[in-house]
């Protein structure tokens, strides 16, 4: 049985797609089973960031009772596996938001690992996300009103009786300007876990239609995600890492 995590801001523009799809290389390239589904209904981006705007069949259909979940799921040319939702307006309608936890379980079943990116916001399908996962991940940057609507969200997932798992800092600059790390850990009082730096590879990334640990997976942001992902699997991202660099050497 899977576990599936919704990936949460708040605020818009904080870098929740990006990491929603490159957590969910980052845990496939670890050998695990994952599936990134696109719940942000009303403005879907997953579809946009990998090359596939437009697909036959999509979350939409499946909420709607139109379609079998496994006919929404593609696989992606770097081998991550996505379920994407529908561009048109036209498809909103009617949509049924509270099957998304049903759909969520039948995920679970042949999935390691679901990945769930919701939308900007604390409203509907913000609500139907945060209902569908076992454990919350907030995405936030070193601002203000980024991390204060971290905690609306946050404040959301407990009254809804779902775990916060941790936060996550993206574009970070290390600048004088920014919140310092420790500021905004006191004020969301959740275990931190990771910083995603400021990486200009993102941009390219986001131009070749793919995550950022597969075209650039030496660069900053890169190596972020991979420890936030060794962190979630339960692995030792350090010391990992060390013996990884070690054994280089001495063969």
């Amino acid at each position: 049985m899977g576990k599936i995590y919704s990936i949460v801001s708040g605020k818009g523009g904080v870098g929740k797609t990006t990491s929603a799809i490159n957590l969910g290389f980052a845990l496939n390239q670890l050998g695990e089973d994952v599936l990134v589904v696109d719940a942000n209904l009303s403005t879907p981006n997953i579809g946009l960031h990998l090359g596939s705007p437009i697909v036959p069949v999509t979350l939409n259909h499946v909420l709607n009772g139109r379609a079998s979940v496994i006919d929404a799921i593609y696989e992606h040319i770097s081998g991550l596996r996505i379920l994407p939702s529908s561009l048109s307006t036209k498809e909103l309608k009617d949509i049924k938001h509270e099957r998304l936890a049903e759909v969520g379980k039948q995920l679970k079943n042949f999935s390691d690992y679901v990945i769930i990116d919701s939308s900007a916001g604390l409203g509907k399908e913000t609500e139907s996300s945060i209902n569908a996962a076992d454990e919350v991940i907030l995405i936030t940057q070193a601002e203000m009103p980024a991390v204060t609507d971290a905690l609306k969200a946050a404040k959301l997932a407990e009254q809804l009786n779902k775990k916060v798992k941790g936060f996550i800092v993206t574009r970070y600059r290390w600048k004088k300007t920014e919140m310092p790390i420790e500021n905004i850990k006191d004020i969301l009082e959740l275990p931190l876990l990771g910083i995603v730096p400021e990486d200009k590879n993102m941009q390219k990334a986001l131009y070749f239609k793919n995550p950022i640990v597969h075209t650039h997976p030496r660069s900053k942001a890169s190596r972020a995600y991979k420890g936030i992902a060794r962190r979630l699997s339960g692995r030792d991202y350090i010391k990992e890492e060390k013996q990884g660099f070690f054994s280089r050497i001495f063969r």
